[in-house]
């Protein structure tokens, strides 16, 4: 695994055979932790998917519509979830809101993703959006993991 790539660019690399299992296969436990992301650019869900669950501490579900995310939150039960902050139907932030107000899903973290600040302006507002953590497309892999480990080693409300 290269450092320092972007999600966007690295679509050339061809992912391990073992990865290509569909999208929303039957849930195990396997100890890993579940990441739920809810962004419309199938692709970019799509790498990474199979980027972070590469990495063996990982169990990824995508929705790439937000109007579903609630429901497949509910199913799922995610350790912490990443949204895209522009999607057509329901924006990042109202769904933010609904998965707070839900007495179960409350209590897991959100993360924003958004090409709307550069990563100047993440680190101008320390990280954070809406009183959420937030991060700059296109993102880092390192940067993600950095970010989700950072948010599932903290206690949790």
């Amino acid at each position: 695994m290269k450092d320092n790539r972007t999600i966007e660019t690295d679509m050339a690399e061809a992912p391990p055979a073992e990865l290509l299992a569909p999208l929303n296969e039957p849930i195990t436990d396997s100890g890993k932790k579940r990441i739920l992301v809810v962004d419309d650019e199938v692709s970019a869900t799509r790498l990474l998917k199979l980027n972070l669950e590469q990495t063996n501490q990982y169990l990824v579900r995508t929705e790439d519509d937000p109007r579903k995310a609630l429901a497949a939150a509910a199913e799922f039960h995610p350790d912490l979830m990443l949204l895209d902050v522009l999607m057509p139907g329901m924006d990042g932030g109202d769904l933010a809101s609904l998965l707070l107000a839900d007495p179960v899903l409350k209590s897991v973290p959100i993360i924003f993703l958004t090409a709307m600040a550069t990563k100047t302006e993440v680190h101008r507002r320390a990280g954070r959006i809406g009183g959420l953590p937030f991060l700059a497309k296109p993102v880092d892999l390192n940067e993600v993991l950095a970010c989700l480990k950072r948010h599932l080693d903290a206690p949790r409300s």
